[in-house]
This record gives structure tokens, C-alpha cells and sequence, in this order.
């Protein structure tokens, strides 16, 4: 059964998926974007501005864009790349993946206009497919070399996460780990924290992450766990009070009740010859938390993630 298009007014149409227990995902076609995540309880798990603007060509500030094939300005592109610019359609053949449950789950592609090969002279397809389940989003890109020549990319799935204050809540698994500054002109730091916390604006890509990060957020009671695999780099971003005054559409206090972890690949630019195809994957869990200890408790953690 074909996923149903939802059309909404001028915004881009979009598609709602949902599963057993009570969740739902939103997905829009134009740049192949999360819009919304809501659990069994009906939160939403995803940030969403207050000033957001709906309307295409502009992406939408928050959920989850895909930044292709250029993350941030690390290239001559526009911010970001232009597929989070792009209006996708559905995938009709996404092999080698298995065909999926349209019920929870939908295959998108976008594939290199002639407009885009005049910025980025590589011809490729673009695929995601997003899942939903029982407290747990999975996002599987995958790019294929269409052309007859090899070409790199930087990629990052940017999530911006609801949080109840970003001021209270921790990140574990960056520890020790080197990052660029992004505020220090990618000055190379090492993360001395045994957690990072957060009481000013932060711009950093950590390099060669493990593949587990976690945000704690005791007063939600909950830790949000990002797993991935193929983007080795994670870039946390909070633009703080300053900075957010200055986004046209970010609400002057947004700041404070999002966080954005994305999974990246950033330092070291994926290679990929012709008929070659790449593929990462993403894991958002949401796990329960009731303990203060500061600790990320493995067990729980790793029940949260079957």
C-alpha cells in the first residue's frame, strides 16, 4: 500500500506516518524533512520555532533537514547544501533495502536537476528511508554515484531536540574527543568535560565520535540516545540568547528548550566513484530516566535501543 500525500495548503504536502503503540512522524516532502515526532503520550520530541516559516523555498527551522552535499560552509555552496532546498519524491524502488511497512515507514529520493549540476557537477541520487517504532525514529540516507566520474560530499542530519531547559540538561559520549570551534575560527580543542553542559552559545564538530550519544534531561525524565553509523563526526549547536535574537525565524527565547545533536560527516569528506553507493544510518531512542546520578545507566540505555 502507497504512502497517502497529505496536501496542505501552499505549505509543502506532506506524509504521516505511525505505528502500533501510539507514535507518529511527519515528514515533508520538500527537503525530505521530519517535521514532527510525537511518542505513545503524544509529546513532541522535536523542536519546532515559533517563527517558523512553512513555506518553500525556505527550510524549516527544526525537526530533522538533511544538510547535502556540503554540511555548514565547509565548501563553496550554498549554507548547508541545497537538498534540504529541494522538493523529493517518493521512492518507488529502493533497493537493495527490503520493501518497507507504508504504515510506519517512507522512501524518499531526490536526484541531481540540471539547475543543480551547474553549483555541484555531479550527477546522484539522494535516498532516505524514516522509520518509525515503538520510541525510536531511524533515518537511513544513502547516496549513488550516478555519474561517470568520483565525487565527494559532507553530510549531517541536523536534529534539533525538545528539551525542557538546555541550561539543565548534559551530553555524555563526547568526552575526551577533539572538536573544531566553529566560534574560534575551527580552532582544534579537546573536550576536557566529563559532560558538556551549557550556559552559552555553542558551535562544535566532534570528530571521530563513538557511535552512542546521549542527552540527559532530568527534568523531562528522559535521555533522548542518537546511535548512527558512516557519520563518524557530531555537531552540537545552540545559538544562545544573542545569536537567536538575530535568526529571523528563531523566537527570541527558542534557545532555551532546543538542542541540535546531528549526525555528521564532516572533517573527512565521503568519497564515492561511480555506481558506487554510500549509506549511513540513525537511531533516535527515547529512554525513560528516573535516576539523577548524572550517570548514563547502560542498562537502560541499551534496553531502550533494541
Amino acid at each position: 500500500m502507497a504512502n497517502n500525500i497529505i496536501k496542505d495548503g501552499d505549505r509543502s504536502p506532506k506524509v504521516i506516518l505511525h505505528e502500533p503503540t501510539g507514535s507518529t512522524v511527519e515528514v515533508m516532502l520538500y527537503g525530505a524533512q521530519v517535521v514532527s515526532w510525537k511518542n505513545e503520550r503524544r509529546e513532541e520530541l522535536l523542536f519546532m520555532s515559533n517563527k517558523a516559516v512553512w513555506k518553500p523555498p525556505k527550510p524549516v527551522r527544526g525537526g530533522i533537514p538533511i544538510c547535502f552535499p556540503q554540511f555548514a560552509n565547509f565548501g563553496t555552496l550554498e549554507q548547508h547544501g541545497f537538498a534540504r532546498n529541494r522538493l523529493w519524491s517518493l521512492d518507488d524502488d529502493p533497493s537493495p533495502l527490503s520493501p518497507a511497512n507504508s504504515q510506519s515507514s517512507v522512501d524518499l529520493i531526490l536526484k541531481s536537476t540540471e539547475e543543480d549540476l551547474k553549483t555541484w557537477p555531479y550527477r546522484f541520487e539522494l535516498r532516505l528511508r524514516i522509520i518509525v517504532s515503538a520510541a525510536k525514529l531511524t533515518l537511513i540516507p544513502r547516496v549513488r554515484n550516478v555519474d561517470n566520474k568520483a565525487f565527494t560530499f559532507t553530510l549531517a542530519l541536523r536534529n534539533y531536540f525538545s528539551v525542557s531547559d538546555v541550561s539543565e540538561v548534559r551530553v555524555e559520549g563526547l568526552e575526551t574527543l577533539d572538536y573544531f570551534d566553529n566560534l574560534s575560527k575551527r580552532e582544534r580543542y579537546t573536550e576536557q568535560a566529563d559532560a558538556i553542559t551549557f550556559d552559552g552559545e555553542i558551535d562544535r564538530v566532534y570528530l571521530s565520535t563513538p557511535t552512542k550519544i546521549a542527552i540527559i534531561d532530568h527534568e523531562k525524565k528522559r535521555t533522548i540516545v542518537l546511535r548512527k553509523e558512516g557519520m563518524v563526526d557530531a555537531v552540537l549547536w545552540n545559538p544562545w540568547d544573542k545569536k537567536a535574537k538575530a535568526i529571523p525565524d528563531l523566537g527570541d527565547e527558542d534557545y532555551k528548550t532546543m538542542l541540535c545533536l546531528d549526525a555528521a560527516a564532516v572533517e573527512n569528506p565521503i568519497n564515492i566513484k561511480p555506481c558506487e553507493e554510500w549509506k549511513g544510518r540513525q537511531e533516535l531512542s527515547i529512554v525513560s530516566s528516573s535516576y539523577f546520578s548524572g550517570q548514563l545507566d547502560p542498562q537502560k540505555v541499551a534496553n531502550g535501543l533494541r
